[in-house]
Formats: structure tokens, C-alpha cells, sequence
């Protein structure tokens, strides 16, 4: 006796092919995942199972991933790869936004607000994105799908407004690669600024495009290295900045600092402008926590890994960032001159004679360790435009697989590599040379203010479509015991970053219009500064036009909530671990790490 059901397993991987000729005891295995498919994932009764469904895209089937070929979408012709392993996760979630934004930027934002703003400031961006990082964890490891958060928005929120946040928030990494070129071939002049920093762009951009022979695998190694990098450099900054601030380095002219500058010449400099403009120096120093959440269609195992990523942004936050901020604003006073930076590097923000960690090392008379932190911010520069070109490819090529961008875009070849977007990203890289007109870093000035406000618009919506996720869920019935991982946070925790994230925004308005200083308020300072919004509400017209759509939203009664979802069937793991009979240190350890 033959029977003829759907197959699972073997060199079948589609859900509506037929296993003909299958005896009855052939047959009992994939009989049993069936019974377990559905045990996991409640249906109506009157639904069917449709494996065209997908995330975002219209009349364009993205089928499912599984486990056995392990391909983001399986039967696209060439799809990505999960190529992506646990250990990559971790140091791009550690790592990935550690750069000159905390070694240089620091530096302005310390002259701006003082001290005390400068961990608040941090502080509340870094909740921000703890907040967003387990809100993100949650809905990337139900819906791990390529283009990942701007998808949610699409979703979620509304279609039009997600694809215009897609296309500024690629076109801000577009604009970012040649910018950190530049950043990274001005480092290069404080060891030798007799050399054209065109010879080093070159250099620079070799090296990325060899990078990006290997895919995503590349991508994931070079994190990996140069995180560790940057995590060694951070643990050893703060050490020696507890040794400084004590009076503990042998002749240093300085002696005991303690909190003296604290209180001269103070905590707080230029009121609440100066606390405001600090936001500005925050948002950008942590851009990039986020490219965990789009890593996740290309992670082997997003339902473990994911998880584990998003909870190590709160102690990486608190060690990495508030710790050496807390420190270095003890050791440098927000009045010392040299926190401005001189010259071409000073303009573009990347003169790391003007950070605050190489003036504290300078000022106890420590030789040779600037050099060293230098070369941190050589190696920093070159891991956001690692970081830049995937997160603008991967994000454009999804564009493109749900028809919101040329076609053309969406071809990926046999090794994952998405060739349309990855040659125009690196096109893009190209514009570093124009640092060498006179007026080059005005440019630049301008192009990254079409993306400045990109990612923290992006971690409003995702904040957002994750409490529209919720409601969605109760709308339709569904109980929160179908989510494979959920934020500790829960809905409180998208509530608190979508206010937060709003704040953000307020500031930088506020900020754009009056610059700390007591300068008046111009229209260049102002549209330097917010321009990306404008940027995304032309997008959003665009798509509007362009759909023919007069409201905004999505009813949720309109939400599929199973669309694009991954099942706990595909990934054959072992049941969360009991932990209710741990210690409690035990159980703190499990629930951060």
C-alpha cells in the first residue's frame, strides 16, 4: 500500500510536494512533524496552509526557510545564506557600534554639554536601545526575513511609510561608506601627513571589495576580529583611566584628579542646548546596535543566537560606553581647546588628537599609548564601512524582492552575494576622493545629513510595529505563547523606546535650530541637522502617490500575523532550559548574558 502526503525532509523542501509511492512506515516521520507543526501553530479551522505567503511582498513568492539547505528563502532561484554563526551574532551585537563615535565624538559632545550630560545623554540613548534591541530580538526571531526591520514597519505600520524608511535608512549607509573612507585615510595622517590621502582610499576600498567576495561569511569574520579589537581597547581604556584619575601613573604632572572637574570649570556646560546637542553625538556613537536584527535572515540559528545578542546590549552599554564616558569626563575638562580638533580631520570629526582618551593619556605624560588608540579608530572607521556595506545591500536588494526597487537589484548569486547593490554601494565608496577638493568635507557635511535622523527614526517604528505586532496578536486571538522568544521588556518596554526615541528626535530638532553657544538660529544649521526627516517624508509621498493610498496605516484586522513567520518546527532545538530552580545570581546571570 501507497499512500501520497505532503513532504518533509530528504531532497524534498517544499511543503506541497508530493511523496509518491511512500509505504506506511516511510511515512510515520513526516506524519509526526506534520502533527507537531500544527501542535505549535494554531489555525482556524478553515485555513489553509500557503507556502507563497511571505513578508512585504506582493504576487512575488518568498517561500520559507528551513533547516536543511539553510537558505534564507528557499526556492528562490539564488538565495542569501545562513552562513551567519552564533559567535559573528555576539561581536556584532558587542562590537558593532563601537568606533569612533565613543573614541572621537565623544569629544564634541563632551564640550557641548559637560560631563554630567554626557552620561545622561548616554545613558538614555543606551536604554533607547536596549529597549529596541529586545523589542527587534523579539520580532526578527518570529519573522526572520531578509530586509529585516523597515519590513516591520511595512507590515505593521504602514507600507508606504516602511518602504520610505527602507530607502533613507540604505541611502544613509550608502552615504556613510564614503565618509568613513575619508575618516579612515585622515587617521592615517597622524602618523604621516606628508602622503595624499587619495593613496589610502584606494587601499581602503580594495580591501572592502575583497571583503565582499566572500558574502556574508566575510562580512561575519571581519566583525568578529576587529570587535574583539575594539572590546580589548575599551576594558584596557578603562583601567588605565581609574589609574589617571587616582594619580597612580608614575611623574604624571598632574597628580590626583578625582571629581576637581567636576566642579571647575563644572558639569554642565551651555545649559539645556548644550544637553540637547549631546543627543545628537549619542544616536550616532550607538548606530549599528541595530544590523544584529538584519543579520538574523542570515544567521544559521536567529531562534538562539538572536536572543542571546539582544541581551548583551544592556552590560555593553554599562561597560563599554557609560563606564569610559564616566571616566574620561573625570580626566578631561570640557574647557580644554584640543577637544575641537584642528584642521581637515577636526573638520570631518575624525582628528583623534582631540579625543578625550588620547588627551588623558597625553596629559599624565604617557608616551606611545596615542598611537595605539589611533590605531583603534583606524581599525573602527573600517569596521562601520564593513558594517555600511552590508546594511545598505541587504536592505536594498529586500527593496527590490517586494518591488520597491529596480528588479534588477534583487539578483543574488549562487554564493549569496547580492551583485546589484553591492556594486552600487561600492560606487558609492568612490565619493571619498572628493575630500580632496577644497570644499570636499562641506559635501560630506550635507550628504550624511540626508541619513542622520535615518536610524533613530527606524528605532521609533520598530518600537512601534512591535506594540501594533501585539495588539494584532489579541485582535485576532492568538496567545503570546506562540512567540519563540519574548522581550523581558514585553509591550512596556516598546512603549518606553518609542517615547524615548521620540525624545531623541525633539532634541536634535531643538539642537538644529540653536546650536549651544548662543548662536542664532539659521536655516543651514537647521537643515544639516534634520534634513533626513524631510528626506523620509518626501519617500513617504512618493510611495503614497505612487500606491494611490490617501490614508495612513494598516487596520489590524488586516494584519497576518502568520505571514513570513518562522515555526519552532524548522529549528529542531531542545526546550528552554528551567531555570525557576537556580539560584538567584544564577538566574540574574541567565536572564543578562
Amino acid at each position: 500500500m501507497t499512500i501520497e502526503q505532503p513532504c518533509i525532509g530528504g531532497n524534498q523542501t517544499g511543503w506541497g510536494l508530493a511523496c509518491r509511492g511512500v509505504t506506511p512506515g516511510q511515512a510515520m516521520v513526516p506524519i509526526a512533524h506534520l502533527i507537531i507543526m500544527s501542535a505549535l501553530r494554531p489555525r482556524m479551522s478553515n485555513e489553509k496552509f500557503d507556502p507563497q505567503d511571505n513578508l512585504g511582498a506582493k504576487d512575488e513568492p518568498v517561500p520559507y526557510a528551513t533547516a536543511a539547505e539553510g537558505d534564507v528563502e528557499e526556492g528562490a532561484p539564488k538565495p542569501l545564506k545562513r552562513a551567519l554563526e552564533s559567535r559573528h551574532m555576539q561581536m556584532i551585537a558587542i562590537g558593532g557600534a563601537i568606533g569612533a563615535g565613543l573614541f572621537v565624538g565623544s569629544g564634541e559632545a563632551l564640550v557641548n554639554g559637560g560631563p554630567a550630560s554626557l552620561v545622561i545623554c548616554y545613558i538614555i540613548v543606551g536604554f533607547l536601545m536596549l529597549c529596541t534591541m529586545m523589542t527587534l530580538g523579539e520580532l526578527a526571531v518570529m519573522y526572520p526575513v531578509n530586509g529585516g526591520y523597515y519590513e516591520y514597519s511595512v507590515r505593521f505600520l504602514d507600507p508606504s511609510w516602511g518602504n520610505a524608511l527602507g530607502w533613507t535608512y540604505a541611502i544613509s549607509w550608502m552615504l556613510t561608506l564614503p565618509f568613513e573612507i575619508t575618516a579612515a585615510s585622515l587617521t592615517i595622517q597622524y602618523w604621516n601627513s606628508s602622503l595624499s590621502p587619495a593613496i589610502f582610499v584606494s587601499i581602503f576600498m580594495v580591501v572592502l571589495i575583497i571583503i565582499q567576495i566572500f558574502g556574508v561569511r566575510g562580512y561575519g569574520e571581519v566583525e568578529f576580529v576587529l570587535a574583539i579589537i575594539k572590546i580589548i581597547t575599551c576594558i584596557g581604556l578603562i583601567i588605565l583611566g581609574i589609574i589617571i584619575n587616582a594619580g597612580g601613573v608614575p611623574n604624571d604632572p598632574t597628580g590626583y584628579i578625582g571629581g576637581k572637574y567636576w566642579h571647575n570649570p563644572g558639569a554642565f556646560a551651555n545649559g539645556f542646548k548644550g544637553f540637547c546637542a549631546v543627543f545628537v553625538n549619542a544616536v550616532f556613537a550607538y548606530s549599528g546596535t541595530e544590523l544584529v536584527g538584519l543579520a538574523a535572515a542570515e544567521t544559521k540559528n536567529p531562534r538562539k543566537s538572536l536572543p542571546k545578542a539582544a541581551k548583551q546590549v544592556l552590560w555593553r552599554v554599562a561597560l563599554f560606553y557609560i563606564i569610559n564616558l564616566l571616566i574620561v569626563g573625570l580626566n578631561v575638562p570640557y574647557t580644554d581647546p584640543q577637544l575641537l580638533g584642528s584642521g581637515s580631520a577636526g573638520a570631518a570629526g575624525v582628528d583623534t588628537k582631540a579625543s578625550p582618551f588620547v588627551l588623558a593619556i597625553q596629559n599624565a605624560g604617557i608616551k606611545g599609548l596615542p598611537s595605539v588608540i589611533n590605531a583603534v579608530v583606524l581599525i573602527s572607521s573600517l569596521s562601520v564601512a564593513n558594517s555600511c556595506t552590508y546594511a545598505s545591500t541587504r536592505t536594498v536588494q529586500a527593496l527590490a524582492m517586494s518591488g520597491n526597487a529596480p528588479r534588477f537589484l534583487a539578483y543574488v548569486d549562487k554564493q549569496g552575494r547580492p551583485l546589484g547593490p553591492v556594486i552600487i554601494q561600492m560606487l558609492f565608496g568612490f565619493i571619498a576622493y572628493i575630500q580632496l577638493a577644497s570644499s570636499g568635507l562641506t559635501v560630506f557635511n550635507w550628504l550624511l545629513s540626508i541619513g542622520s535622523l535615518s536610524a533613530t527614526l527606524m528605532y521609533f517604528s520598530i518600537n512601534v510595529a512591535h506594540i501594533r505586532f501585539r495588539q494584532a496578536l489579541k485582535f485576532h486571538g492568538r496567545s503570546t505563547e506562540e512567540i519563540p522568544w519574548k522581550s523581558p521588556l514585553g509591550i512596556a518596554g516598546s512603549i518606553t523606546g518609542a517615547v524615548l526615541a521620540f525624545i531623541c528626535l525633539a532634541a536634535v530638532f531643538y539642537s538644529s535650530l540653536f546650536e549651544p553657544g548662543g548662536a542664532p538660529p539659521t536655516a543651514y544649521n537647521f537643515f544639516e541637522g534634520y534634513l533626513s526627516a524631510f528626506i523620509v517624508i518626501f519617500f513617504l509621498i512618493i510611495f503614497k502617490v505612487w500606491r494611490r493610498e490617501l490614508w495612513f496605516g494598516v487596520h489590524l484586522n488586516e494584519i497576518d500575523v502568520d505571514k513570513g513567520r518562522r515555526f519552532a518546527g524548522m529549528e529542531l532545538l531542545p526546550p528552554p532550559e528551567d531555570t525557576s530552580d537556580f539560584p538567584w545570581w544564577k538566574r540574574a546571570l541567565t536572564a543578562v548574558f
